[in-house]
């Protein structure tokens, strides 16, 4: 890793750096930080940040120093089969723009141009990750100026959104129900203090070793801190046991945002989660935030911060509500194996070679990515009907 001078930055000196800062926010935050802003510190700090810094975090091994694989990576038949649904939603809605938001490594962008071609004339690249647009870029220079990147949206926009494994990048709010009180959880700081340690106290130690303990002791630790709040799920958990969830503030705002914005169009986003009923179900009293490095999940969001991605699952139905209640309406709702067999997947399956079919059968089976991750359509003008959702729609269970 580099910093921005270009000297070399070891991930031990980014996260020892990032959480220097984020323990300084906390300080000045009266001692605590709500989580979604831990997570959005932990993320998105300039440089230090995951997406922010230059670690290479999406790939299909961990050799490669990647810390995790999306459908783009694992097979182009993925981005094939979703520009069939991106070319019928430009042909309703008459526009000609596509717009993805958190492009990742910029495989899906690159899939979707060479199946669309001239059906395109500008496609619209958003991503904060400095590191990531770099790679975007690389693999989408033959598309020359059709291809640009925009750090914030325009007053206007018209056109077909992606967003896959967008959202539940967002950062979320931590709610804990302890002892039947709802609390909101955040992030405080445990300081070790520092203690003069001289190797001929310590038997047996070495300087270096000295001199590591007496680092350790002064370490800033991150740690759990619950506030009582007026913040609940958007549904009432049956059962009096301790519970611990999420509400997704951030995510519905974006969604807001993008229906105000959105003046002609349609829009699909692809992620993990659930509807509402399921997600706040009481039997799932754990929560969802999970982290991800060297294609290793952990639940512990507070350490190694800056050095792997911290997400949450998706609650559909808030993010169907916001897109409604912002002058969107729901397209369709599904799981990502209907929506991808709807538009054609089986199609592309049979002219593809071996191992492209079983890349591709990940996307699709129910105990890989096929249940799990769900799609999730809005438009803005006339209704149509959408090749994605023509059979499996489960929009009445949001």
């Amino acid at each position: 890793m580099k910093d921005n001078l270009g000297a070399m930055t070891t991930p031990e000196s980014l996260t020892t750096e990032l959480a220097q800062r984020i323990a300084q926010a906390i300080r000045t935050s009266e001692g605590w930080l709500a989580f979604d802003q831990f997570m959005t510190q932990a993320l998105y700090t300039s440089g230090l940040g995951y997406y922010a810094n230059d670690s290479r975090k999406i790939g299909t091994m961990p050799a490669s120093g990647s810390d995790f694989v999306t459908a783009p990576e694992m097979t182009p038949l993925f981005g094939r089969t979703l520009a069939r649904q991106v070319a019928q939603a430009l042909q309703v809605t008459q526009t000609s723009e596509v717009w993805e938001f958190g492009a990742g490594s910029g495989a899906l962008a690159l899939h979707v141009l060479e199946a669309l071609g001239d059906q395109v004339e500008r496609y619209t690249i958003v991503d904060l990750s400095g590191s990531l647009r770099l790679r975007q870029q690389a693999l989408l220079h033959k598309f020359g100026d059709k291809v640009r990147w925009v750090d914030a949206l325009p007053p206007e926009m018209r056109g077909v959104v992606l967003g896959n494994e967008v959202l539940d990048a967002m950062p979320v709010k931590l709610l804990a129900r302890v002892q039947g009180v709802w609390h909101e959880r955040g992030v405080s700081v445990q300081e070790i203090p520092q203690t003069t340690v001289r190797p001929e106290l310590v038997e047996g130690f070495s300087n270096i070793e000295n001199d590591r303990l007496q680092q350790a002791q002064s370490e800033r630790h991150f740690t759990w801190e619950d506030r009582p709040t007026d913040l609940r799920p958007p549904l009432e958990i049956e059962g009096p046991h301790d519970y611990l969830t999420e509400i997704h503030p951030q995510g519905e705002a974006f969604i807001r945002t993008l229906a105000d914005r959105l003046v002609q169009g349609a829009a699909f986003f692809i992620d993990y989660g659930f509807p509402e009923s399921e997600y706040y179900h009481p039997q799932r009293h754990m929560g969802t935030v999970m982290c991800h490095r060297a294609h290793l999940a952990d639940p512990d969001p507070l350490a190694d911060v800056g050095l792997k991605d911290i997400t949450a699952h998706v609650n559909f139905t808030g993010i169907a509500l916001a897109g409604q209640d912002a002058g969107l309406e729901v397209l369709g709702y599904c799981t990502q194996a209907r929506f991808l067999m709807n538009s054609g997947l089986l199609d592309l399956l049979a002219q593809a070679d071996l191992q492209e079919r079983v890349n591709a059968q990940k996307l699709i089976l129910e105990h890989e990515m096929g249940e799990l991750f769900k799609v999730i359509g809005f438009y803005k003008g006339e209704p149509w009907e959408a090749i994605g959702f023509a059979q499996g729609d489960r929009t009445h269970r949001l």
